[in-house]
């Protein structure tokens, strides 16, 4: 009797783990090459209806087409799914950087893009179109012959835009890294017309009803695809996955909830009358959004500022210690970090620290150490004018009272040299402040990034922009009186 319940019990045992083994076969085939739970995805949400933030409320969900069709392969595939962004023209970068699992941006595999990334099966396809403000009779490409045509820089749209420009004599093309300002040049009139996919133009021309679309005759095949690395052992389950969701009209279901709706103008009042007439009431619902980029930006403004500060101590006393390999290396330091775009230093530290130290650095620290690097630079020469300002006697004095270098330049030189040099600091600090703006280009969320967020989502342009400057100029201007009334301080100490 004992034998035939242990048999039992046996049986049971292997029966609940063969169910247990069939009915999660997916995931582990997925995520055993991999060694980890968790997928990142990274994408550019300024593309709706594919990607694109929830504004409301001031949430800060990245939501769309692309969105959910991610969130279903992670759950079918049995991973977590963590969401990045990044301008478009950074997302191959970042998956060459292993920065990423995937991208998808409504991205086109072209044989230019698949000698350096692979892509699953297409999921959707779409059409290019010519939007162009109405009137202007541009319906067909050779109608953009002596033209300045706009289009995104890394899209397909820009490549189809340079097999246009060499059909048709005598046209000019202007890259700009996002969509909403692309239609912006158009409304202002620096270029005539721009190539658009046709979902994202349908939305412009709702909410801008000066502007209209016009779809181009596709030549050859095209459509959306999801990107990886080269190499990645997650292409073969992501296309069993889409292919099922195509069999199955998952895909269908998601087409119709993202594309057959308005998405025009998502959680936002009607289309802005044309002209100039700015309407604010438009991004009423969305300034509780822009709002939360504050913290953001001043806790970055603080680190780079402080850390800034520190390292700018450092260097300049090298400058003037007097040992010469040391003034050597700092005045070289100083030399290539003032030489060389701030720009071009943030996109190396982001893009190449994982590939040549293998740490994943964040968006935000990138940020910082940039920022700090590169202040550091400035504020020495500032600190070393403010040292050799000080009266040569105090450090004479403090000399002859056998007080050592390192102490006087702590308790006696610097502090006075600081006080003297508080305005250039200051103007150091505003100066960051404004130019935290260029964190926005490698994801971070902060008030300019927030802004054109907004801007993306309801399909315009000025109102989150000019916001944006409102918050920016009242910013530097409670900065401006705090540093008056801390020289007045100061002032009232001597």
């Amino acid at each position: 009797m004992k034998k035939k319940k242990g048999w039992l019990l046996t049986i049971l045992v292997v029966a609940a783990v063969g169910i247990i083994i069939t009915g999660h076969s997916n995931s582990l085939k997925a995520a055993s090459p991999l060694g980890k739970d968790t997928l990142t995805m990274i994408t550019s949400p300024d593309y709706p209806p594919y990607e694109f933030y929830d504004t409301k409320g001031g949430d800060r969900q990245i939501v769309g087409f692309d969105i959910d069709i991610a969130k279903t392969l992670a759950e079918k595939l049995g991973f977590k799914l963590q969401i990045m962004e990044s301008d478009f023209n950074g997302l191959i970068p970042s998956l060459q950087a292993n920065r990423a699992d995937f991208v998808m941006a409504g991205m086109t595999p072209t044989p230019e893009r698949q000698k350096n990334i692979d892509f699953s099966i297409i999921y959707y396809e779409a059409k290019d179109t010519i939007v162009a403000p109405k009137g202007s009779n541009l319906k067909q490409p050779q109608d953009l012959s002596g033209k300045k045509v706009g289009v995104q820089l890394g899209t397909i749209q820009e490549q189809n835009a340079q097999k246009i420009a060499k059909k048709f004599a005598g046209i000019q093309l202007k890259q700009l890294n996002r969509v909403p300002e692309v239609v912006q040049e158009i409304k202002s009139g620096r270029i005539d017309a721009a190539i658009i996919e046709d979902t994202v133009a349908k939305g412009f021309a709702q909410a801008n009803p000066d502007l209209e679309f016009n779809i181009i005759p596709s030549e050859e095949a095209s459509g959306s695809a999801i990107a990886f690395p080269k190499g990645s052992s997650l292409v073969e389950p992501f296309n069993k996955v889409l292919q099922q969701m195509k069999d199955d009209g998952t895909l269908n279901k998601l087409v119709a909830k993202w594309f057959s709706q308005n998405t025009a103008n998502p959680g936002s009042s009607t289309p802005a009358k044309g002209g100039f007439n700015l309407d604010f009431a438009r991004i009423l619902p969305d300034i509780p959004f822009i709002l939360r980029g504050i913290p953001l930006t001043l806790l970055f403004t603080l680190l780079s500022v402080s850390l800034g500060l520190i390292w700018g101590t450092i260097l300049s006393l090298l400058k003037i210690i007097g040992i010469k390999p040391l003034t050597w290396v700092a005045n070289a330091y100083t030399s290539v970090f003032r030489g060389t775009p701030l720009l071009l230093q943030l996109a190396l530290v982001y893009y190449a620290t994982p590939q040549l130290t293998g740490y994943d650095i964040s968006a935000l620290q990138a940020g910082v150490l940039t920022f700090t690097l590169n202040s550091g630079a400035y504020m020495s020469e500032t600190i070393r004018g403010g040292i050799q300002a000080v009266d040569k006697g105090q450090s004479e004095a403090a000399m002859s009272m056998g007080v050592p270098y390192w102490l006087m330049m702590w308790d006696v030189i610097l502090p006075q040299a600081l006080k003297n040099i508080l305005p250039a600091l200051v103007n150091e600090t505003i100066g960051l402040l404004k130019d935290s703006a260029l964190v926005s280009t490698i994801g971070v969320v902060e008030i300019l990034r927030s802004a054109q967020i907004v801007g993306a989502n309801k399909y315009i342009y000025f109102e989150p922009l000019l916001f944006a400057g409102l918050i920016y100029y009242v910013l530097v201007m409670g900065m401006t009186l705090g540093a008056s009334a801390l020289e007045r301080r100061l002032r009232e100490s001597e």
